[in-house]
């Protein structure tokens, strides 16, 4: 007998649909994401995991725009699995080869966020991508980034498996990926959609500082880590934010969730 296939396709909507309500939280993450663009045509890719190990995962469907894709639409992949590609409706060779690699090797990474977001990927371009304490949301992110500046090409697996080889300290959960884009981790979707829109909001501030020419006012070291750690525990806030933003869409009547 042939191997299964470990990719659930498109389905209908059905009480038996397993992981629903993560499938609902991701649906949800791609909507906002695109309406914020923080996208890339049909480029980036979320993840989630769904077992203990952290190795099986709902995926994006290859190349579908964020701003349609829905509950019933995502993948469930098995980072375990090498013949995932070679099966009918087998994801995007380079998502695979990224969040297969950190599903595999970065337990801590229960949910994955890639996007070639505009603010970001500017920083990714520099030739020094520090985001410095300048403000609040800048402070959010001390010593809690890593900088990948071996880019290699697309993501496909050897390339996912060197970026995954940057993920080993817990207390990273942003990389920003030199020459590439950035990739957020997390504990949630609120959580890590959390993170990642308020990367994007703080180098876009750092950008726009860089653009009047004049000194920053850069904070110390030891009120940035106080600031980054009162917002690390600052109560529900990740929670409430991805909240709201679902209940806006169950507002506007959208499909996500089907």
């Amino acid at each position: 007998m042939s191997a299964q296939p470990k990719i659930v396709t498109s389905t209908p909507v059905t009480p038996n649909i397993t992981h629903w309500q993560e499938r609902v939280d991701l649906a949800a993450a791609f909507r906002w994401t695109a309406r914020l663009n923080l996208h890339e045509a049909v480029a980036n890719h979320f993840s989630l995991s769904v077992n203990r190990s952290g190795t099986q995962f709902l995926m994006n469907p290859n190349q579908v725009h964020f701003a349609r894709i829905k509950a019933s639409d995502l993948l469930l992949l098995d980072a375990e699995d090498a013949a995932t590609l070679s099966y009918p409706g087998a994801p995007d060779p380079t998502a695979w080869g990224l969040h297969g690699a950190v599903h595999r090797h970065c337990p801590q990474a229960r949910c994955v966020m890639h996007v070639h977001s505009i603010f970001a990927t500017v920083l990714a371009s520099l030739a020094d991508s520090r985001l410095p304490a300048i403000d609040q949301n800048t402070a959010m992110f001390y010593d809690r980034v890593v900088i990948d500046e071996q880019f290699g090409g697309l993501a496909f697996e050897e390339e996912g498996e060197r970026c995954t080889q940057l993920l080993g300290d817990p207390k990273v959960k942003v990389m920003i990926m030199g020459n590439h884009g950035v990739m957020v981790i997390g504990g949630s979707v609120a959580d890590t959609f959390n993170r990642m829109y308020y990367f994007e909001r703080a180098a876009e501030t750092y950008i726009r500082a860089l653009q009047t020419g004049r000194p920053l006012r850069v904070l110390s070291d030891e009120i940035a880590e106080k600031t980054a750690h009162e917002i690390e525990t600052y109560p529900g806030q990740g929670i409430r934010h991805f909240t709201d933003l679902k209940a806006m869409l169950d507002e506007e009547g959208s499909n996500y969730a089907d």
